[in-house]
């Protein structure tokens, strides 16, 4: 990966948001599975479609997923990323179980598969709480990424914002909450008093509170939270990586900081 990034004002990241439609750009999605026979994503051909497991003996086993959502979750995932990046490819890593359950193993497993394979971005709709005894889970994986120009776009936790889960916590990622609005715009959420430090790295928001999204078994079901929000946000970077694919990961970031729509609290979701 070339140390160098292309640099582009505001306004032209603006542009490009407006006019991208993902072309080009490869997102791997981290998550439950994506059921390819629902009728919401009818036309969609995987890049890759992979499910993870961990052995009985400490193995981490690669198979075909076929097309198999295990709870829904990434379905509706997938669905958010096509609405807003109709041209982006998707790759399907199943890490995900029935019970949206996981192990550290799989997660790192996944997410470095996806940086080999060349994928720009990285969406991680989950989150697991922050304490330091688990950032040797995460971290290796996260600077890896960094270090090959792949953005990681991650949700938050849906009860409280503020509480720090990985991957979100790490600044190198964009991460994402829910916000109630049918807009499609970005939000950037830096809610405290002018002069004063921030106490969380949820910088961004976009649209997640009541939505009607596709599930398991062709269902239709709504639903509310910062994993919807995170896809979002992966698809309008889809957008501008596609007028620009060598945007590195701070840049990138520091361009969705300067577009964002300023908070306002009439769109705040339950977590906040």
């Amino acid at each position: 990966m070339n140390h160098q990034s292309t640099w582009i004002t505001p306004e032209a990241a603006r542009e490009a948001m407006t006019i991208g439609r993902g072309r080009g750009v490869k997102i791997a999605v981290i998550d439950s599975g994506i059921e390819l026979s629902h009728p919401a994503l009818t036309g969609l051909r995987l890049v890759d479609d992979l499910a993870f497991e961990l052995t009985e003996e400490g193995v981490v086993k690669r198979s075909p997923a076929w097309g198999v959502d295990l709870f829904g979750h990434g379905t509706a995932v997938a669905h958010a990323i096509r609405r807003v990046a109709p041209e982006a490819q998707i790759g399907s890593f199943r890490v995900l179980n029935a019970q949206l359950g996981s192990k550290f193993q799989i997660i790192r497993e996944a997410a470095s598969l996806a940086v080999d394979l060349g994928y720009q971005i990285i969406n991680c709709s989950f989150g697991s709480r922050a304490d330091l005894s688990k950032i040797e889970h995460f971290k290796p994986w996260v600077d890896r990424a960094y270090r090959r120009g792949v953005h990681i776009v991650s949700a938050c936790d849906n009860e409280d914002f503020r509480s720090a889960e990985w991957p979100g916590h790490f600044p190198s990622v964009v991460t994402v909450n829910m916000a109630n609005t049918l807009s499609d715009d970005l939000f950037f959420r830096w809610d405290e008093p002018e002069g004063e430090f921030s106490k969380h790295l949820v910088e961004f928001a976009a649209r997640g509170v009541d939505l009607e999204v596709p599930w398991k078994n062709g269902r239709w079901t709504k639903q509310s939270g910062s994993s919807f929000a995170a896809p979002h946000v992966s698809g309008l970077l889809a957008r501008l990586l596609s007028v620009y694919p060598s945007l590195k990961p701070p840049v990138a970031k520091a361009l969705l900081q300067e577009i964002s729509e300023p908070w306002v609290p009439s769109i705040r979701g339950p977590n906040q």
